[in-house]
Parts: C-alpha cells; structure tokens; sequence
C-alpha cells in the first residue's frame, strides 16, 4: 500500500499560502508532491517513486507497520518547518534548535493518533481542515479537554500526522488563549487497528503457506502414470512393445500390473502367454549383455592389473634408491637434515609400495577364487539349447558363484576374527600379567606392615613380662612381711569381724547395693537440690548420660522408687499436661528415720 499511495492517493492543498517555496519546502516535509493552486506540480523534478524530493535517500517500505517515515535529518542540520495556512487556522512552526518531540513505541498496525494541546474553541471542522491533508480521516473522536483521536483511513498517513508535532496552532487572527495551542501528536493504541493488523498477518500467513505449498508440490516428484484397463487392443500395444528393447521395461510393468489384478481367464490366457513367451525371449539378450559388461570389466581389470603393477615396480626402484643412498658410502656425505628427508621418504614410499602391494595381491586371489566359475562357464561357440534349459543353466551358475562369494566372505570374515582373537588373546595376558604383578605388590606390601605389627607386638609382650618379673618380686617381699605379722593379723581379724558383721547386715538391708549406685544417688540429689520444683525422669537421665552415656532411664527409676526417703514423686499439671515430677526430700526423710 505504502510508497505509491503517498503521492498518488494524497489530497492537493489548494489553500492559500503567503509563499510559493515555504509551501513546496512543507509539502515536501510531508512527502507529499507539491501541488499548487491550479493542481499543477510546484517542482518538475520530484520522484513520486521516492516519494521525497530528489537527491533525498529513497523510503524503505518494509518498515514497521508499512509507514512511511522521514529519513533522519543529521544532528547538526536543524529540521526547516515552515509556516502553514488553513481557511480557519494557521499553523506555525517549532523552534527549529530543539529536540524533536517524543513518541510512544508504535504499536503494530497503527492508524490512530493521539492529538493534545487543541485550542479550547477548536471544532471538529478545524481538526478535519487540519489533518485531512495527511490523508482520508475515518473517524475524529474529541474530548471536552483539549485532545482527541483520529483515525486514518491508512497507516503511512499516521507518520504524515506525526509532522504536525510541536505547531503552534491560531485560530484566525485572535490572539486569544483560548483559540491557541501547541499540537502534541502521538501514536494511538486501538482495538480496531489491532484486529485489523492481526487479520492483515493472517491473511499474509495463509498466503505464504499457499506459496509454500505450491512450490512444493512444483518440486515434488510426478507420480508414476496409472497402468491403462485391459482390453484387445492394449493387449496388442504391449505385445509390440515387448518385442521392442527399448520399451521392454515400460512392456513389462504394464504385464505385470494385469496379471496381479485378475485379468488373466479363460477367453484372455492365450494373449497373456504369447506375451509372457515374448518377456522370455529376452532372457538370451540379457544373459548376452551381462558378459558383455563382465567382458568389459575384466578387460577394464587387467587394464588396472598392468598398471599397478607398472607402478609397483616403479615404487620398487624408489625404494631401492633410498636404500642404496643409506648406505654408509653415500650416507656419510649428506647433512643431517638431508637425512631425515631421505629416511623420512624412504618410510613413506614403503608403506605406499605396501598398499599397493597388498592390493595387487588381493585382484590375485579374486582370480584365482573365480578360477572355477571360469571353468564352468560353456565356451562361446556352445550350440544353442532349448530356452528353458539355459535359463535353468543361468540360474545354477549363478547360484554357485553367490555361493562361492558368500564362502570367500566367511573365510575373509574368520581370518579377521582370528587376528582379532589373537590381538585380544595378547592384550588379555598383559592386563593379567599386570594384575598379577599388582597383587603380588599389595601381598608384599600387606606382609611388610603385619611383620612391623608382629615385632611392635613382640616389644609390648617383652615389656609387659618385665613389668610382671618385678611384680613378683614385689609380691614375694610383701608376702615374707606378712609371714612375719601373722600374729597380729589374727587379732585385727578377729576384731573386724565383730565390727563388719552389723555393717554387712545394714548393707544387705540397704537399699543402694554398690557404690555406683551411690555416686548415681549424690549426683541426683545434688541435681535436684539445685532444681526444688523438681524434674522429669527424661531430664535427669538426659543430664547423667552426658557424664556417662551407659545409664538407662529405667535404672535410675528403679533406684530413686526404692530411696523413698531421699526421692519423692509428685503429679503436675492438669489434663493432657499433666507431667510427674522428682523432688529431693533428704532433708525431710532424716528427720523422719
């Protein structure tokens, strides 16, 4: 739509103006040809393909929205705005040293424009006979403060509105506030120019897919020709070409189809075996052709023969060279770099010599394996033998020579699967060798650390057995010492017994059976000595574990429900808190014992 309806679809301005050139100059501005009074062009030069004046870049339309916009005016070179006259307006230009005004982003598809700072008596009629000169206004919708929207009837016209940014507008000749203002236009975000866009991209869109889809089926194979209904006369059409070697394939399809499809009964079986008798004709013809092309490729491979083996014997004399030239007589002249060519070389001709060499001998044993085929096969000048009978012949041959190329692939195939055994065989009884050699170095070295554990041991025992030779001779003096006491002992014995006798009966009617069990009984008594509104069990077990992690919970019950006197239980709390409690009483309990 764009560069064309510029100039040609825009309205001419007749309208009064106080100078021809500032006119031309704000027509230009708005790329639109400049027209004069009479309609006739103001400047013979202008392009309406560049829709701009001439020597001017030419606009891109592949801009967003399809707008035509202004090329951007360098920084140093002021925007030259000239004044507009209208029938009831005029519109005078901005500053040309300020910047120009801002816009919002352009939102795809825009047709709408925001327009602010209207005079407060401007009409409908004024904004028309303003704006109308961008280009056919679809719709003005104007607020009762000082802005409105239009809508154009294109989206190129939206950048022609977008110039006016920054006039200040007159109405007539008053100088009144109120028939002034400063125009601000800005792109508009509405519904309609969005839907309308959106159907635009879609329509684009099907129509890139029906380009798409035309283009691929341009390119896409044709698709083979139907096979044409039996009848008397086609039957006859593909019996000629039968007989024909260069419509034989096409001949031979066409048979093929009609027999798969049950044309063959009792009325058409004689013409579908004359022309099946005519396909086997062509079984001679084609075994003839056949040894043609192999005559051809063992011509084409003695041909190959000869000249690798002319080539080999080239590569031999090469080779021959170097040797010769690395022997000492002629070897002591050269320079050590000259050598390292030489020797370099000399290994690059032999692997190449190799290659070839290999391959060579590879052709060998293919002839020498087809031997027996060539054997078989009848010589030329065989006399001719019924169709049938050399069709069968052809088949066996080439039953037996499939079967002597599948036989010479199986024994390649072992050879290789030999060489790989092999090659694996080797690698496996390195990795074993190694992982011998591995083991046999932790054994040594697990050997070497328990024989150092054996002797620090060893040094232990003999110090321990020292330390007990001089506690048995202590044990021994101490024992003469008391040999020579007995008759005191006696007595002290005598004695205790009549004092320990009231103190076992005491400790076996105690309730603490061990002295654990009276450290365990001091400790919980000092512990809740400092709590006097008492503890839990879990509380007071969870602060002896810390001093010793094997007390139970059970055992320290047990010896606190037995010291009644020392420990007394209580019930706390009400309900679902209700928690029971051990408070110290020794105080209480020696009163009371």
């Amino acid at each position: 739509d764009g560069g064309g309806n510029l100039n040609l679809d825009s309205v001419p301005m007749g309208l009064p103006m106080s100078d021809p050139t500032a006119w031309t100059t704000a027509m230009n501005n708005l790329g639109m040809a400049p027209m004069g009074m009479t309609g006739q062009p103001l400047l013979p030069d202008f392009d309406p393909a560049l829709g701009m004046m001439t020597g001017i870049p030419p606009i891109n339309p592949m801009m967003p929205g399809l707008g035509i916009v202004p090329p951007p005016i360098p920084p140093d070179m002021p925007a030259v705005k000239e004044i507009i006259h209208c029938k009831s307006c005029t519109l005078f230009p901005p500053n040309p040293h300020l910047p120009p005004p801002a816009t919002r982003e352009r939102p795809p598809g825009c047709k709408t424009v925001f327009v602010g700072g209207l005079p407060e008596n401007g009409t409908e009629q004024i904004i028309m006979e303003v704006f109308e000169q961008c280009g056919e206004v679809i719709a003005i919708r104007k607020s009762k403060k000082n802005f409105c929207h239009i809508r154009f009837a294109e989206e190129f016209m939206v950048d022609k509105a977008l110039y006016l940014s920054g006039y200040r507008i007159r109405l007539g000749s008053s100088t009144d506030k109120k028939d002034t203002g400063r125009l601000h236009v800005d792109f508009a975000q509405a519904r309609d120019d969005l839907y309308e866009w959106e159907c635009k991209q879609r329509m684009l869109a099907r129509e890139e897919r029906h380009r798409r889809r035309l283009e691929e089926e341009r390119f896409r194979p044709p698709s083979p020709p139907p096979v044409v209904h039996y009848s008397d006369h086609e039957c006859s059409v593909v019996a000629e070409k039968l007989k024909d070697d260069t419509k034989f394939l096409e001949a031979i399809q066409t048979l093929l189809t009609w027999i798969e499809r049950g044309e063959v009964n009792r009325r058409t079986a004689n013409n579908f075996y004359s022309m099946i008798q005519s396909a086997n004709s062509h079984v001679r013809r084609l075994v003839n052709e056949k040894a043609a092309h192999e005559k051809e490729m063992e011509e084409a491979k003695e041909k190959f023969k000869l000249a690798l083996s002319g080539i080999l014997v080239q590569f031999e004399q090469i080779v021959a060279v170097y040797h010769s030239a690395s022997k000492q007589k002629a070897w002591d002249h050269f320079t050590k770099a000259q050598r390292k060519n030489i020797s370099v070389w000399c290994k690059q001709a032999e692997e190449i010599r190799n290659i070839h060499n290999d391959e060579l001998m590879g052709i060998r044993r293919e002839e020498e394996m087809e031997m027996s085929d060539e054997e078989i096969e009848d010589p030329p000048e065989m006399k001719e033998t019924e169709e049938s009978a050399l069709v069968s012949q052809v088949e066996a041959l080439k039953e037996e020579n499939d079967s002597l190329r599948w036989q010479l692939d199986a024994y390649r195939n072992e050879v290789e699967l030999l060489k790989q055994e092999q090659g694996k065989a080797s690698r496996d009884e390195d990795t074993t060798k190694e992982q011998q050699m591995k083991l046999l170095q932790q054994a040594l070295q697990g050997m070497q650390k328990h024989l150092l554990k054996v002797q620090d041991e060893y040094k232990k025992r003999e110090a321990e057995l020292e330390k007990v030779r001089e506690d048995k001779l202590k044990i021994e003096a101490a024992l003469e010492n008391l040999k020579e006491q007995e008759g005191t002992t006696s007595r002290v014995c005598a004695c205790s017994q009549e004092k320990e006798c009231p103190v076992e009966k005491t400790l076996s009617n105690s309730p603490v059976k061990s002295e654990r069990e009276v450290l365990l009984v001091g400790i919980i008594s000092t512990f809740l000595h400092v709590h006097p509104f008492g503890a839990s069990i879990e509380y007071i077990c969870s602060y002896l574990q810390r001093l010793d992690s094997k007390i139970c919970t059970a055992e320290v019950e047990v010896l606190m429900t037995r010291l009644q006197n020392t420990f007394r239980q209580e019930l706390s709390g009400v309900g679902a808190s209700l928690e029971k409690r051990w408070k110290f009483c020794g105080f209480d309990g020696l009163k009371m014992t």
